[in-house]
């Protein structure tokens, strides 16, 4: 029978906030034994950012402390770092905690992803909730994923809730990690794990943001569309950062698009868009003088749409104007689909898509379709797939799998 559980089994732990109180929890967990098991809470659908406003971590013999960064982050790196750093680290779903971590100079030696394990075992559903059902009879109360996590006094709730996020990752690892060895899978999946950490070990601080980043932007495609979502962006994130405030929610992106596509020019146009600022008197006329102030720009200075090298051509156009060698793609991607149900994990863990098109055009594309950016006429024959393989990320256990499977099926009639 499933085991609701609602709270901790050892209780639900306070918040800890102050520098005292980091050292002092540093130090239990230092006494401990074995690897940490560590999750974030975020808040970047309130806040400016996705920096961790809750940090839970659980050691063996240590038990389990939830750290509120914000107001002192630099005191938490000062106690934290000197434990957990250059340590193993169990972590569900990685890639996702790890750059907040970074940024508060935290990173793990070596690391085991028990989100990744699950995919790479076989398991359908991945989510910790449903592996901690499977595995261990244990259902986690579910429900606040999205709440605001940077609010000052978290509940009760809340906190038994991150709490459990980290009370059963320590004893999943383990029973993933047998069951992977079983599969004759635990080397291919030390791999991935190395690969996780090593891509996140140069991270500290986030990546600059741009407004060519500006989600929806590929319906803007003329240069007055353009100035003005440029505008908009640079006046909402302004206001975003100074408020420490989720850009989409100063205005939201599809709001903001449609702005500078309609291009309103008074106030009864401006109405009109959906979604436009109304619950304050005049909030959306700041947003209008953004667009009437586009036209006091030089339209030499206005930005055009940004045209990108491709590395290979779209479905569209490959499909349409190289119908071989698309055929080619599909014949190898449904290999590597039975491939990955032979192996009992997604096909995609062992060959990125877009890797299997790269390699696919790399070695058949014709001399006169090649174009500056493009990785057509790379691959000439046998001898180059592994190493364009590397380059493009992949690992060697990967290509140990897909080297006999590519060499049979890749056309090098372009080369």
């Amino acid at each position: 029978m499933t085991e609701l559980r609602t709270r901790p089994a050892e209780g639900t732990p306070e918040v800890l906030r102050t520098a005292a109180e980091f050292k002092a929890a540093a130090s239990a967990l230092a006494a401990g034994e074995g690897p940490f098991a560590i999750d974030t809470e975020r808040a970047s659908s309130y806040r400016y950012d996705d920096r961790a406003f809750l940090v839970q971590v659980r050691r063996k013999g240590a038990g389990t402390f939830l750290f509120a960064p914000e107001g002192k982050r630099k005191q938490l790196t000062a106690a934290l770092a000197p434990v957990l750093n250059d340590s193993a680290w169990v972590v569900h779903a990685a890639p996702s905690d790890l750059p907040c971590l970074a940024w508060l100079g935290l990173y793990p030696g070596t690391l085991f992803d028990t989100e990744l394990a699950a995919r790479m075992a076989g398991f359908e559903h991945a989510n910790l909730g449903s592996m901690v059902a499977e595995l261990f009879d244990v259902e986690l109360e579910k429900g606040y994923g999205d709440a605001d996590w940077s609010e000052p006094n978290l509940s009760l709730d809340l906190r038994a809730y991150a709490a459990l996020d980290v009370e059963l990752l320590l004893e999943l690892a383990e029973a993933l990690r047998d069951i992977l060895a079983e599969q004759d899978k635990l080397d291919w999946a030390y791999e991935e794990f190395a690969a996780i950490v090593a891509e996140h070990a140069g991270i500290k601080e986030p990546a600059p943001r741009t407004w060519r980043g500006l989600k929806g932007l590929k319906a803007l495609h003329k240069s007055e569309q353009l100035i003005v979502a440029k505008l908009l962006w640079t006046k909402r994130e302004k206001i975003a950062r100074e408020t420490d405030t989720a850009p989409n929610r100063v205005l939201p992106h599809r709001v903001l698009v449609d702005i500078a596509r309609q291009l309103p020019d008074s106030p009864r146009d401006f109405a009109r868009i959906k979604g436009v600022p109304r619950k304050r008197h005049g909030a959306g006329l700041q947003w209008l003088a953004v667009v009437q102030q586009a036209h006091e720009i030089d339209r030499r200075e206005w930005p055009s749409k940004k045209r990108e090298p491709s590395r290979v051509p779209s479905k569209t156009v490959w499909n349409k104007d190289h119908p071989h060698l698309w055929r080619v793609f599909q014949d190898l991607r449904t290999d590597c689909e039975e491939l990955g149900e032979e192996l009992g994990m997604p096909w995609e863990i062992i060959i990125k898509p877009a890797t299997l098109r790269a390699v696919v055009w790399a070695a058949g594309c014709p001399p006169q379709a090649r174009r500056e950016g493009s990785v057509g006429g790379l691959v000439t024959d046998e001898s180059d797939i592994a190493p364009f393989l590397r380059d493009e990320g992949t690992r060697e256990w990967q290509i140990e799998l897909l080297q006999p499977i590519l060499e049979e099926g890749l056309d090098y009639s372009g080369s």
